[in-house]
């Protein structure tokens, strides 16, 4: 039993294995010759043309370079001539009569003016009418500087006009304290009065008067 199941199935196969074999040969040679007929049909209607290709042309030669030409210089122009035009001269007048020479005159410088005359010399000169320790008192002294207790001498200058009253009064040394020298040129103008100068001509005149006065503490 065993037997005959073996001998069928190899039977079986070989029997398969053969016909696969006969499909491919029909199978390649349909194949194959159905590709050859459409081959050689469209052959047959292509019209090939065979296209020669020309050879290139050969290369021309470059054309010889011209031979060297000497260069010309530029032509010279010469300038325009410069044309002066001539200048004519004035024309020269004839005077039968010379024209008046003119001869300046130096004109004299002004004088100079005449110094001013000098001033009159005193013949007499301004003296006081009073003792000049008279002229100031105790009364007179500064309170502030009665106070402080301060005293000095005060050198003055009188101006005395024509008529011996004082015009005015200068400090020419200080005491050192400015009210009593402002206290001793307030004091003086009205206090002191003088005999006025007389000039060489008799007449009255004007002089100044120097002197010194001491501020002492009243006792």
């Amino acid at each position: 039993m065993a037997y005959a199941d073996h001998s069928q199935g190899s039977s079986r196969t070989i029997s398969i294995v053969i016909v696969a074999l006969i499909h491919a040969v029909l199978g390649y040679a349909f194949v194959t010759g159905l590709g050859m007929k459409y081959v050689k049909k469209a052959a047959e209607q292509l019209n090939v043309i065979d296209v020669k290709e020309e050879p290139p042309p050969p290369d021309e030669e470059p054309p010889p370079p011209p031979p060297d030409q000497p260069v010309e210089p530029p032509p010279v122009v010469a300038p325009p001539p410069i044309v002066q035009t001539p200048v004519q001269a004035p024309p020269v007048q004839t005077v039968r009569t010379p024209p008046p020479v003119f001869n300046p005159v130096p004109v004299a410088a002004p004088p100079p003016p005449a110094p001013p005359p000098p001033p009159p010399v005193a013949a007499t000169r301004a003296a006081p009418r009073s003792n000049p320790g008279s002229w100031l008192s105790d009364a007179d002294y500064p309170s502030r500087a009665q106070r402080e207790e301060r005293s000095g001498t005060a050198g003055f200058r009188l101006e005395i006009g024509p008529d011996g009253r004082v015009t005015s009064c200068n400090i020419t040394s200080s005491t050192g304290h400015s009210d009593l020298d402002e206290a001793t040129c307030r004091l003086l103008p009205k206090r002191a009065r003088f005999k006025p100068a007389v000039g060489s001509d008799g007449q009255p005149m004007a002089d100044t008067y120097n002197g010194r006065i001491t501020w002492r503490l009243p006792e």
